[in-house]
C-alpha cells in the first residue's frame, strides 16, 4: 500500500491549509479513493467573489508525474499566505480580483506516481471535445486501452472525478466574473518554458486571438529580462484531442459571449533540467521534474513575476485590451507570427 508519508506535496498543501486558518477559503471539491486512501480534492480561494472584479484560477498536479506545477503553487500560495499576515498592498489587491487555486488536480495520480488517474484516464486528454485535424498516435489522445499512455476514457459521456471537480471550479468561481485568467501548471516538453494557449485541437486562431498577444506584448515590455517564455499556441507545437482548456475555453465563449476567459498553460522545459543533468534519466520523476536543490529552488522562484503580473493584468484588463484599430493591428501582429497561412 502507498503511504502519504510519500507524497510530500499533498502533505504540504494540508499544512498550508492549517496554518492559514480563515485567511483562506478551502474547499473539498471531491474526493478521490485508491489504494485504501479517500484523499480530497482542494479548491482555495481569497479576494473578492463580486462577478464585476477579475478573476484568476491557478491549476496543477493534472498529471501525477509532473510534480513541479503543483509545487510552484504551494510555494506561491505559501508566499501570498505569509504576506497576508503584514502586506497591506496584497490585502488592498485582493478587494479588487479573485484568485483560485487548485494546486493538485490529480491527488491519485500522486499518491501512485502516474501521469494519468487513478482509472488510468490523462485528464488533458479527457474533455469531451475532438480535434478537427489528424493527432499524433498515441500522444493527441487513444482510446484503446487505459494501459497505454494519453488515455482518453470511454466515449460513454462519463466524466472522470478529478475533470468533474475543475469543471466546476472554473464554471462557479472564474465564468462569472467579467474578466478571468487561468493558468495550468504543467513540465515535460522542450527546452524552453512555454505558455500555451488554446487551440491544442485546432490550427485555427481562437477569437481571442489579438488579446491573447496584447498580453504577451504587455508583459514583454513591461519584463524584458524574461525571455525564457515562448508564449504561443499549443497547436505549433502538437495538436491533442479532449483538451481541457480547449472545451472550457469554447463553453465560455458560448454561455457567457459578454464576458472574457483567457486559458494558458505554463508548460515548463524540463528536457533543459536533464540535458544539464542527465543522471536524471535514471529517476522516473526525472523526466518532468529538477532533482538538484539548487535548480529546484531556482524554479520554485521563477515564476513568481508571472504570477503577480497575471494578478495586475487581470486588474488593469481595461487599460491594456485593444480596441478598435489597435485590435486590428494587435490581430495582424498575431497571425504574422502565429499563423501566416491565415494572414496571406
Amino acid at each position: 500500500m502507498r503511504h502519504l508519508a510519500d507524497n510530500p506535496e499533498l502533505l504540504a498543501l494540508d499544512a498550508l491549509i492549517d496554518r492559514a486558518g480563515s485567511r483562506l477559503v478551502s474547499e473539498v471539491v471531491t474526493k478521490i479513493d485508491v489504494d485504501g486512501h479517500s484523499l480530497p480534492l482542494w479548491c482555495i480561494s481569497l479576494g473578492n467573489r463580486n462577478p464585476n472584479v477579475p478573476a484568476i484560477g491557478f491549476f496543477g498536479g493534472v498529471h501525477g508525474v509532473e510534480r513541479i506545477g503543483s509545487q510552484v503553487l504551494i510555494a506561491y500560495l505559501g508566499n501570498l499566505v505569509e504576506r497576508l499576515q503584514w502586506d497591506i498592498t496584497l490585502h488592498q489587491l485582493l478587494t479588487q480580483v479573485r484568485l483560485v487555486f487548485i494546486p493538485i488536480v490529480n491527488p491519485g495520480g500522486f499518491l501512485r506516481g502516474t501521469r494519468a488517474n487513478p482509472a488510468g484516464v490523462d485528464l488533458m486528454r479527457h474533455a469531451p471535445v475532438e480535434a478537427e485535424h489528424d493527432v499524433p498516435w498515441p500522444l493527441g489522445g487513444q482510446r484503446l486501452s487505459p494501459r497505454l499512455p494519453w488515455y482518453r476514457g470511454r466515449d460513454d459521456g462519463t466524466t472522470q472525478p478529478e475533470a468533474a471537480a475543475l469543471f466546476k471550479v472554473v464554471r462557479e468561481r472564474l465564468l462569472p466574473h467579467k474578466f478571468s485568467l487561468a493558468i495550468d501548471c504543467h513540465s515535460g516538453f522542450g527546452f524552453r518554458d512555454r505558455i500555451w494557449f488554446p487551440y491544442a485541437g485546432s490550427k485555427r486562431p481562437l477569437p481571442h486571438l489579438a488579446e491573447a498577444w496584447a498580453l504577451r506584448e504587455l508583459f514583454t515590455r513591461t519584463y524584458p529580462n524574461h525571455s525564457f517564455y515562448l508564449m504561443e499556441p499549443q497547436c505549433l507545437s502538437y495538436t491533442t484531442h479532449g483538451d481541457i482548456w480547449d472545451y472550457l475555453y469554447d463553453e465560455a465563449r458560448t454561455a457567457h459571449g459578454n464576458r472574457m476567459f483567457l486559458p494558458f498553460t505554463l508548460e515548463m522545459g524540463s528536457w533543459a533540467w536533464m540535458k544539464k543533468n542527465p543522471r536524471q534519466l535514471l529517476d522516473p520523476l526525472g523526466l518532468f521534474n529538477p532533482m538538484l536543490p539548487h535548480r529546484h529552488e531556482r524554479v520554485l522562484r521563477r515564476h513568481v513575476t508571472f504570477f503577480d503580473f497575471l494578478q495586475q493584468a487581470a486588474l488593469a484588463h481595461a487599460n491594456w485590451l485593444p480596441q478598435g484599430a489597435r485590435r486590428d493591428e494587435c490581430l495582424r501582429q498575431a497571425c504574422t507570427t502565429w499563423y501566416p497561412e491565415h494572414n496571406a
